[in-house]
């Protein structure tokens, strides 16, 4: 399983440097999906997604440049034959999955079947996370309400044996505090790492690695 889980996308060279690692090629050889689904249970999500698709929203993801990009809606695909999108998904070289509710997006991971699917797809395809994309690979998962599921449907799929709370002492997120993150992380019984716009947590088969050009910080549970 290859994972680059990000706070804000490929936000500087040493993040973009282990893209390219982990996809064993450069980025204009690759093909991706883009998954916008968590951003529609945030107000002016579907703007918001589309200001991500075309690299209007601060740094590269959508934008960097790939060999081909297409859009795959996941609150879409039950009512698709698989036929149609699980051979898309076999194709691709990366699967870009951006932020917005984690709660929603892991209904809609595992309501799609797309969550059945990863274990097998990411032997092959790397998962690039944004934010709540990171998220809902880990242990912990939040939510913004914006959604009618119920309060205590799962809010992450736990991939991996750790927290990742991102955007740390980003200033449109005042609560991320390191010292609010590390009361968070002291209630979840796994470790965590808060990571800030230019660090992303690289996993390998299921070796942890930090790439940063800036800000991080390890809570062990």
């Amino acid at each position: 399983m290859r994972l680059l889980l990000t706070s804000a996308g490929i936000s500087n060279a040493s993040i973009q440097d282990a893209l390219v690692e982990l996809l064993g090629k450069p980025v204009a050889e690759a093909s991706a999906l883009f998954i916008p689904t968590a951003i529609y249970a945030l107000p002016d999500g579907p703007d918001i997604a589309s200001r991500v698709i075309r690299g209007l929203l601060g740094d590269p993801f959508c934008d960097l440049g790939w060999k081909s990009l297409g859009v795959l809606e996941l609150t879409a695909l039950p009512s698709i034959k698989k036929d149609y999108w699980v051979p898309m998904l076999q194709d691709a070289d990366a699967l870009l999955v951006g932020g917005g509710d984690c709660q929603y997006l892991t209904y809609w991971m595992r309501h799609s079947g797309l969550a059945d699917l990863l274990p097998s797809l990411l032997r092959k395809t790397v998962y690039v996370g944004l934010s709540a994309g990171s998220m809902v690979m880990t242990r912990y998962g939040t939510t913004h309400d914006g959604h009618t599921l119920p309060t205590d449907s799962d809010k992450a799929l736990g991939l991996v044996d750790f927290a990742i709370h991102p955007h740390l002492d980003q200033e449109q997120f005042p609560e991320n505090s390191l010292a609010n993150l590390e009361k968070l992380a002291a209630t979840i019984p796994v470790p965590s790492y808060a990571i800030d716009d230019q660090t992303a947590i690289k996993v390998t088969d299921g070796i942890v690695e930090v790439v940063s050009e800036g800000h991080w910080k390890l809570f062990n549970a």
